[in-house]
């Protein structure tokens, strides 16, 4: 029986999830930058008046920073290559994606961007079969 280290990896798996965690790192540190920002200064992200989802800034703030620290840890579990950091990172980029589109009305273009970097994320995390190859 053949162990996982025993059998020729692809280079564009491994280039996929190097890219993932890169940008699961950066996306994190994007979150903590705008989480901090919203709650040092509640003045910083335009306040909305007529949206349905209509949250505190500093509410926000601290859900942008907790989830910006969690993401950059998952991006260096990625890196580091354990299995469940895929599987977590899948969800935190789907959690950031979902937080982002309730922050559009106060920082739009930078909301979709995110939203974008996001599923570019989910993307490459779910196209790496090297650890579902190894079980099956």
């Amino acid at each position: 029986m053949s162990t996982p280290g025993d059998r020729p990896v692809s280079g564009w798996a491994v280039g996929f999830s190097w890219f993932a965690g890169a940008i699961m790192v950066l996306i994190g540190g994007f979150h903590a930058l705008m989480g901090l920002a919203a709650i040092i200064d509640d003045g910083f992200f335009r306040d909305t008046q007529d949206y349905a989802y209509d949250l505190d800034t500093t509410g926000y703030g601290w859900i942008h920073l907790g989830l910006g620290i969690v993401l950059v840890l998952a991006g260096l579990g990625i890196f580091a290559r354990k299995t469940w950091a895929r599987t977590v990172g899948i969800l935190l980029a789907m959690l950031s994606a979902f937080v982002n589109f309730f922050f559009i009305p106060s920082y739009p273009v930078w909301s979709v961007l995110i939203i974008a970097l996001d599923i570019a994320v989910i993307w490459a995390l779910a196209s790496d079969e090297t650890d579902v190859r190894d079980t099956i």
